[in-house]
């Protein structure tokens, strides 16, 4: 994968996405979603999915409800799915590239923040067993926090970051693994850099900033940002 615009900056401020990008939690949502539609005489596949990729929980559900025509509300459907998604997300795994690209940005000096579109209940299960490298966050913003009126495609979860870490949105940097989350991060005025999942078309991907196909891969230097050590 290749830029879609020459890099820009220099950045003062990162803010990741956590869902598909940090922790490889999307097999997790296909599976469970799978698991209820099929209950249903339905099945949840990529014709589906690739148009829920960074939806906030209700409006996926919504989503999810009416395309397969299940007779269950919103809330009926984030009820059943809830005890199997606390079982299965302690044991995602992280993306790749990613730790190392956090630890490196804290050992730099560098403000760095988690804007997701999960709940609070849903992110201290998903990094149950990656508080190592979680707590090097200065700060989470999930799409229940008090601050934030819609979650994304809107802009508020990285305009709140952006105001929790004290850096103008302006000069922040956000990874993402999703069209919506590439939308909110442009409409808060901020660079955006997606790291899709393979079976994305990329022509979804076109107001992005960079595309990448791993975090591994970013060009910190290029950005103003101090690269690694060899």
């Amino acid at each position: 994968m290749s830029a879609q615009q020459n890099p820009r900056g220099p950045v003062k401020a990162v803010i990741f996405d956590m869902d598909g990008l940090l922790l490889d939690t999307e097999g997790v949502y296909t599976e469970v979603t799978d698991l209820i539609a099929k209950r249903y005489g339905k099945s949840f596949d990529w014709a589906l999915k690739q148009n829920t990729i960074g939806r906030g929980a209700r409006d996926f559900s919504e989503y999810v409800i009416n395309a397969l025509e299940l007779p269950l509300s919103v809330d009926e459907f984030l009820e059943v799915r809830q005890p199997m998604l606390d079982e299965r997300f302690p044991l995602a795994l992280p993306m790749p590239g990613a730790e190392a690209l956090v630890r490196h940005l804290a050992a730099s000096g560098i403000p760095i923040a988690v804007g997701t579109s999960s709940s609070i209940h849903y992110f201290h299960a998903k990094t149950e067993r990656h508080q190592a490298w979680f707590e090097l966050f200065e700060t989470v913003v999930t799409a229940d926090h008090p601050e934030v009126g819609a979650a994304k495609p809107a802009p508020d979860i990285f305009l709140v970051a952006a105001s929790k870490l004290g850096v103008d949105p302006a000069d922040c940097l956000v990874f993402e693994d999703s069209p919506f989350g590439v939308t909110a991060a442009k409409a808060a005025g901020m660079y955006a850099v997606a790291v899709p999942d393979s079976h994305m078309p990329l022509e979804q991907y076109e107001h992005a900033d960079l595309v990448l196909g791993s975090l591994a891969d970013f060009p910190l230097q290029a950005w103003g940002l101090p690269g690694m050590k060899a």
